[in-house]
Formats: C-alpha cells, sequence, structure tokens
C-alpha cells in the first residue's frame, strides 16, 4: 500500500496535468481517510482548536488574499451578491473560528449507537455510526465553506477534498493553509483536508467521476448550473438543492408588526444565500392590514418588489411579476410578492414553485401553522420566524456543508451527523442459524 509521504513527494511532479494531479488526491484522500476513521475524539478536537486560533492569528494574510479576490470579481463587473458572498471581513472570519469551536464541542458521531435491541435467541444488535470515507466538496464564492466543510469532515471521521472557484481561490487557499497548520498541530495527515491547487475545470470533471473509487459522495455548494452538472453527471452519490427558491407565508393571524420585520430579515439580511425568501405570499383575507405594510416597507428598504395585481395597486412602484418571477431565485435585493386565498392556497402555490428547500409561516394560529408544517413538503419548515435561519450553524450543528433536500441519507442542513453511515454490530454467544 502506498504512504502518504510517498504520494506526497510525487504529487507536486503531476500538478500541471489536472487528471493526474486529481488521481493523487483521490488515493491521498482514501489513505487518509482510513486513518481519520479511528483518530480519537480527543485529536481531531485538538485540530479543530488549533485551526480556529491559528485563523484568527492569520487573518491578516487570510484578508489580504481575500481583498484581493474581491478586487478581481468587481473588475469582471460580477454582481454585488456575488461580492457579498466573497467577501470576507475581521468580524466573518471571528465567525468561522467560532464555527471552528463549536464544532469542536459537538458530540463525536463515529461509534455513536443509534438503535440496539435484543433478538429472541440472544443476538445483540447495534447500529453504529461510521464515516462515510472520503468527501467532495464543489464550491464557488463562499471562503467560509472551506473551513466548514473541512471541519465538519474531520468531525465526523471523513477525508475532505476541497475545490473551490477561480474567483475565490486566494480567499480559500489561505484558509485551507491555516487548517493544514492546525492539522499538522494535532499530528493528523495533512491529506485530512486537501485544496485542489489548481483551478483548472478538468479537476471537477475527474471528481464527478469519483477519482478511481477513492470518492464516497460529493457536495456542490454553487450556483444552479453547477448543481445541475454534478447532479446530472457524478457518479457517485450528491448531498445537494438545486436552487433555494424560499417562500415566507403572511397569515391571516398573523401579528403584522412581527411580520413585517421577518419579511425584511428573511429578504434583505443576506439576500445572496440560499435561505432568503424569494416569494412573499400574503393572505388575500387579510389585505388591507398586511399587504400595504409588507410592501411599503421593502420598497422603502432599497427592495425591488415584483408583485401581482393587488401589490401593484398598493404602491406604483411595484412592477409587475410575470409568471416567471414565482420560480426565480433572485439571490438579490428582488422579491415576488402574491396574494393567495388562505394557508391551502399558499401551500399549493408553494409545492408548485417551490425547490423543498425552506418556507415559512408566520400566524398566531396554532391550526393554521400545523397544517402548513404536515402539507409543506420541503426540507425545513418555519413557523413566526426568518427563513435566513436555514443553517447549521443556527441549528446548533457548529457549521453545515450545506443543505440537502432530497429524500435520501440527508435532508436539511448536512452537518456531523449526516456525513456518517452505519453499520450493524451483532455479538453472539455460540449461536448458529438452524437449517
Amino acid at each position: 500500500m502506498e504512504k502518504l509521504e510517498d504520494i506526497a513527494k510525487s504529487r507536486a511532479k503531476a500538478e500541471k496535468d489536472p487528471i493526474k494531479l486529481m488521481n493523487k488526491v483521490g488515493r491521498f484522500g482514501r489513505l487518509a481517510a482510513k486513518m481519520l476513521a479511528t483518530a480519537p475524539t480527543e485529536q481531531k478536537n485538538e485540530a479543530l482548536k488549533a485551526m480556529s486560533r491559528i485563523l484568527a492569528e492569520d487573518m491578516e494574510s487570510v484578508l489580504k488574499a481575500n481583498a484581493e479576490d474581491v478586487a478581481a470579481a468587481k473588475e469582471k463587473g460580477l454582481t454585488d451578491a456575488f461580492i457579498d458572498r466573497l467577501t470576507l471581513t475581521p468580524e466573518r472570519v471571528y465567525a468561522i473560528c467560532t464555527g471552528l469551536e463549536a464544532i469542536a464541542d459537538l458530540d463525536d458521531p463515529v461509534g455513536k449507537t443509534i438503535a440496539s435491541w435484543q433478538r429472541p435467541n440472544g443476538l445483540k444488535i447495534k447500529r453504529v455510526r461510521t464515516p462515510l470515507g472520503v468527501v467532495g466538496v464543489i464550491y464557488e464564492s463562499r471562503p467560509n465553506v472551506t473551513a466548514d466543510a473541512g471541519a465538519l469532515c474531520l468531525k465526523a471521521g471523513n477525508a475532505a477534498i476541497l475545490r473551490t472557484g477561480s474567483d475565490a481561490h486566494r480567499s480559500a487557499s489561505a484558509i485551507h493553509a491555516c487548517l493544514a497548520k492546525g492539522l499538522n498541530a494535532a499530528g493528523l495527515p495533512a491529506a485530512a483536508i486537501q485544496l485542489v491547487s489548481t483551478t483548472d475545470r478538468a479537476a471537477v470533471g475527474e471528481m464527478l467521476k469519483g477519482l478511481n473509487g477513492n470518492l464516497d459522495v460529493i457536495v456542490p455548494r454553487g450556483g444552479k448550473s453547477l448543481v445541475k452538472r454534478v447532479q446530472n453527471e457524478a457518479r457517485v452519490p450528491v448531498f445537494a438543492h438545486l436552487e433555494g427558491i424560499c417562500h415566507s407565508y403572511v397569515d391571516r393571524g398573523a401579528d403584522i408588526d412581527e411580520a413585517v420585520a421577518i419579511c425584511l430579515n428573511a429578504k434583505l439580511r443576506r439576500p445572496g444565500i440560499c435561505g432568503a425568501t424569494e416569494t412573499i405570499l400574503v393572505d388575500s383575507g387579510a389585505h388591507e392590514d398586511y399587504l400595504t405594510p409588507v410592501v411599503k416597507a421593502l420598497l422603502d428598504a432599497g427592495c425591488e418588489v415584483r408583485g401581482d395585481a393587488a401589490s401593484q395597486a398598493v404602491d406604483d412602484r411595484v412592477v409587475a411579476a410575470s409568471e416567471a418571477d414565482w420560480s426565480t431565485e433572485y439571490l438579490d435585493r428582488i422579491v415576488s410578492i402574491k396574494t393567495v386565498d388562505g394557508v391551502d392556497e399558499a401551500i399549493a402555490h408553494i409545492a408548485r414553485y417551490g425547490s423543498q428547500h425552506t418556507d415559512a409561516i408566520l400566524t398566531e394560529c396554532d391550526g393554521t401553522a400545523q397544517r402548513f408544517i404536515s402539507r409543506v413538503d420541503s426540507a425545513i419548515v418555519l413557523v413566526n420566524c426568518s427563513t435566513q435561519f436555514a443553517d447549521g450553524g443556527e441549528f446548533g450543528m457548529g457549521a453545515e456543508i450545506g443543505i440537502a433536500t432530497g429524500k435520501m441519507h440527508a435532508r436539511g442542513p448536512v452537518g456531523v451527523e449526516q456525513l456518517t453511515s452505519f453499520k450493524y454490530v451483532v455479538r453472539g454467544t455460540g449461536q448458529v442459524r438452524p437449517g
């Protein structure tokens, strides 16, 4: 079997050829995963805490690299929402550090018993969590994903292979350097978290093929075209969501002041994230008292509103919505607003146009809230709070590797538990199966 040191020595020679490079990365990741599967909790936590400390100490170099990425993005004329996702500030870097500490404080899922029972013949059976193995993460403009994904994979006993977009490569590289130092400080292999060194798109193709059987799952984080390509071409399982077409429904039973505040936050706190509300539905039974303050508050806050006839009647600044608006993920300071005939029509609208990501109801009526919860088939359903809480960190997971909207294995925020599989452990006392 190849040793990590041998691959490390030969890896530099292959870096000009993306296919050879990715083959090395895959083999390197598989060997690291075998080590991580049995790494003690204390050692993994030591690495995570070292990463947090080193990232805080090296913040200046991280911010400098990020400033270069942001400047290049502005020169390219990329959108404000894209640049917001790309930008790091001291506060955002400290938030990454806090996230690393929070992941270290989480219970280690590896080896945890999920269920146990005893059969009449005396066999004792347990279902126990195990690492997935090697997790590939393909992402675009969010430098924080480098730390979040790497740390979550590590805590769950997995090796991570990270491939960021060219627009964030300097930032990701600076963060990854801190993670590598943390791994070294704890005596863990550097290959536990690898950042693909090339921006050649051929590297993505190799990951989608599975790196010769060395990649166990792929998580795409990025725009619709990236996610769609991964879902269509990947030869390994994928945890992903295609779009974040999230809704906030203002029911006639809502507290109007609370509803306005939530709608503003859900749309405008960070309009470029996947948990941002893209469509606001308002109960027509509360038209005059609820629609007007919601529409005007958004317009006055600098948000473009695209609305139906009722919404346009509220304010002449409202642009007429097209059919396409109801299924558009704006990722910008734009929102569509529509009146609906109660909760059932809101549910029907979400079923038709939504992406099963995150949807919220604002109401003081418990019965209406429960109807919404039970009938909206989304990964995350919220009551009386902003859709921007659709985040693993906000769920107490420390961070997330992404939001999954599929129904197999992982759904919603993908944290440390979702990055594990399981095996059955059966203990006997000499039993044999009768013929």
